[in-house]
């Protein structure tokens, strides 16, 4: 998709949202795909299955498409994990609508006209500011990249594989096969 002039993060921030998001990297807005079936499937899931397990407890909440601002980008992966101490509250003890922070963990999911290189960056920009662990979800080739911060890549395509989490994520355990099984109806 091509990128639009250069202007400031303050600019971009005033800009109506788009459908689907918009994202200021570099100082140009760069347009995500439109989610397809596989991709809105993954995300529902993953939201709904760590949510179930880290929510209760307090360990953190999982988002869907939450922009997070951060080391001069405006992103919005598809599932952003923040531990709950992290979540920025406003006086009403809400969560605020600008989310000034790397989350602690971001999920990409990779749709078929997506960049594989764009989307690496981004990962390696959340892990360069404070990003514990990145997924990469690649659900055409049925595996999942697992970034962590000065650590080789790790490649995950056996089905039972079991995904890594973050240390602080207790009560979910999730196999490859588990993970593309949520695709099937």
């Amino acid at each position: 998709m091509p990128a639009t002039k250069k202007l400031t993060l303050a600019d971009f921030l005033a800009l109506p949202e788009t459908k689907p998001a918009s994202e200021w990297i570099d100082g140009r807005i760069v347009q995500k795909p439109m989610p397809q079936g596989k991709h809105s499937q993954l995300q529902s899931a993953l939201v709904t299955t760590l949510n179930l397990a880290i929510k209760p407890g307090q360990l953190g909440c999982a988002f869907p498409e939450l922009r997070c601002v951060f080391g001069d980008r405006a992103i919005v992966p598809d599932v952003v994990v923040v531990t709950w101490e992290r979540i920025p509250i406003d006086e009403d003890g809400e969560i605020t609508n600008l989310i000034p922070l790397a989350p602690d963990w971001a999920i990409a999911i990779l749709s078929p006209e997506q960049s594989h290189t764009r989307v690496t960056k981004n990962l390696l920009h959340c892990l360069k500011h404070g990003t514990t662990m990145g997924w990469l979800i690649d659900p055409a080739e049925k595996t999942v990249f697992v970034y962590r911060p000065k650590q080789e890549i790790e490649v995950f395509e056996e089905l039972e594989a079991v995904l890594p989490m973050p240390e602080w994520v207790e009560g979910v355990t999730v196999t490859v096969e588990r993970l593309f099984s949520w695709l099937k109806f």
